[in-house]
């Protein structure tokens, strides 16, 4: 089960903030595999091959609907895309905060 946090409910400081912040910097450096899924499809490999330049992949999500955002292959937010001085970007919309 997945709770949805909205991102102004993450924004104030705890008084032990700059304790905790300060306990984070061992792992500041550890780098981590950012992925922000724009949709699926699922087609078969026949289908895959027959792929040539120009040809559009229909995928799972509508124009709008928000986008799947992993780090290191576990679902930690959603968000929409936006242009960033000519090159895409991500701007998170809401944090999925896991049960487990």
């Amino acid at each position: 089960m997945t709770e949805n946090l909205n991102l102004e409910e993450l924004g104030g400081a705890s008084p032990g903030a700059k304790g905790q912040e300060a306990g984070l910097e061992a792992v500041y450096d550890v780098p981590v595999t950012v992925k922000a899924v724009l949709g699926t499809t699922n087609m078969h490999i026949s289908q895959l091959l027959k792929l040539g330049r120009g040809a559009v992949v229909e995928l799972d999500r509508k124009v709008g609907d928000a986008i799947d955002i992993y780090v290191n292959d576990r679902l930690v937010a959603r968000g929409e895309v936006v242009i960033v001085d000519d090159k895409l970007g991500v701007t998170m919309t809401e944090i999925v905060k896991s049960s487990n």
